[in-house]
């Protein structure tokens, strides 16, 4: 199984009567509440923990993109997959990822992927949402009813922008081109392997199996919030033929190590209730705006994980820090799984086989936990959990969806600056 280090880079200082103060963490948020030198300090201490997880051991990392919120301050995670890509030197670097249907034009992104594929010798995992509507109908201006359509469009774009080998001209509904022809191609042939992160949506699992891609569920809720989700989407693989390879679904799972439970309990109360009370305070006005939710969807009764954030919002404040969902409510419910390393690794393993996911994303940094938690955090479970959970599913099946970088001995080594090795 492969274990993934995956970063939301939340916005730490939101006040503790946020939830009471405004109406949503997204789209109309504040920007009274942003203080840029207080980001210039979270992004540093962010993109440590990110290479601090590859230097220990974690298979990928993971950053994502987000729009006019403070519940994740990477509107450009190719940005921050760039600097991973030179600092980084094994793991996987996961953009999970671009939002299609906001890139005018989506070469854009053909371009900047093939960037990073290039730079980091063929590790990059391209994932393309089509975004939550806050960021693309509301902070972007998208038509929820055409969202789709742009998407898929964008899609066929970027894969045959990367694997036609001449110029060619597109006359599509929403893109128009006379010349396609980016410059640079990814390293890795035909192209990078695509995943999909979704909430759900039955079209997801449909479009992931006929294109053989991975479907990945990023759940807010946990494992038991989730276990209804990936059922669905297995019963749509074997409805549709496809085999129960783990390797073509991935699960984002919150997590907290400590050397006991009780420790674990002290320790990761206040940042798992600073998540849910505070930067998943949206608004229902901006989750579901009208031809967002497919009508194949609705009739499934699939219920998206920004839906179910809006209506937790509507409720009134539970005993949290910052009003939310109290942390005994968190763990109780399984939204973040805690306690000693050896429980931590039962309780995963337990998640990937009911599940069946062997491609676990785990946040072992949520809300406002500070670097020397975070750090912690990442060092207990890559030297007592992690060897526990990664033989999950070896030799059973292959992961056709990993990236296949050039050989260490082939790949370029960041040189030491001239200043530091006259010192």
């Amino acid at each position: 199984m492969k274990l993934m280090w995956f970063h939301l880079m939340p916005y730490m200082a939101l006040p503790e009567d946020f939830r009471q103060r405004h109406p949503s963490v997204w789209v109309d948020i504040s920007r009274d509440l942003f203080d840029p030198a207080q980001a210039h300090r979270m992004y540093n201490e962010f993109i440590d923990e990110l290479e601090y997880a590859a230097q220990v051991g974690f298979d990928a990392v993971c950053v994502n993109e987000h729009h006019a919120n403070g519940y994740g301050l990477m509107p450009s995670p190719n940005l921050i997959a760039a600097a991973l890509s030179r600092r980084v030197s094994d793991a996987a670097i996961c953009v999970m990822g671009n939002s299609l249907a906001l890139y005018n034009p989506p070469t854009r992104v053909a371009e900047e992927m093939a960037m990073i594929d290039c730079i980091s010798g063929g590790r990059l995992i391209a994932g393309f949402p089509v975004g939550t509507p806050m960021d693309t109908c509301y902070a972007y201006g998208q038509n929820p009813s055409q969202l789709r359509a742009r998407y898929l469009e964008a899609h066929d774009l970027v894969v045959q922008a990367w694997t036609r080998r001449e110029p060619f001209a597109l006359n599509g509904r929403f893109n128009q081109l006379r010349y396609v022809n980016i410059w640079p191609s990814p390293l890795q042939q035909p192209h990078p392997p695509i995943w999909i992160p979704g909430g759900g949506s039955v079209e997801t699992w449909q479009w992931c199996a006929a294109q053989d891609y991975v479907y990945s569920y990023l759940s807010y809720f946990g494992y038991q919030a989730g276990r209804q989700t990936m059922a669905g989407f297995w019963r749509e693989m074997d409805r549709l033929g496809k085999d129960r390879n783990p390797y073509r679904a991935g699960f984002l799972q919150f997590v907290g190590v400590a050397r006991t439970r009780a420790e674990a309990e002290k320790l990761y109360r206040e940042p798992a209730e600073y998540f849910y009370g505070r930067c998943l305070h949206v608004d229902a006005r901006f989750a579901n705006p009208p031809g967002y939710v497919s009508e194949a969807t609705l009739r499934a009764k699939v219920r998206s994980q920004i839906s179910q954030a809006a209506a937790a919002s509507a409720l009134p404040s539970g005993f949290g820090s910052g009003g939310g969902p109290s942390f005994e409510e968190i763990i109780a419910k399984g939204y973040v799984i805690i306690g000693s390393p050896d429980e931590v690794a039962e309780k995963l393993k337990e998640v990937a086989n009911e599940l069946n996911v062997g491609h676990l994303m785990l946040l072992l940094q949520f809300g406002n936990m500070a670097r020397d938690l975070a750090f912690e955090n990442t060092r207990l479970f890559a030297e007592e959990v992690l060897p526990q959970v990664r033989g999950q599913f070896d030799g059973e099946w292959e992961d056709r969806w990993w990236p296949k970088p050039l050989a260490r001995e082939r790949r370029a080594v960041p040189s030491v600056p001239a200043w530091e090795a006259a010192q």
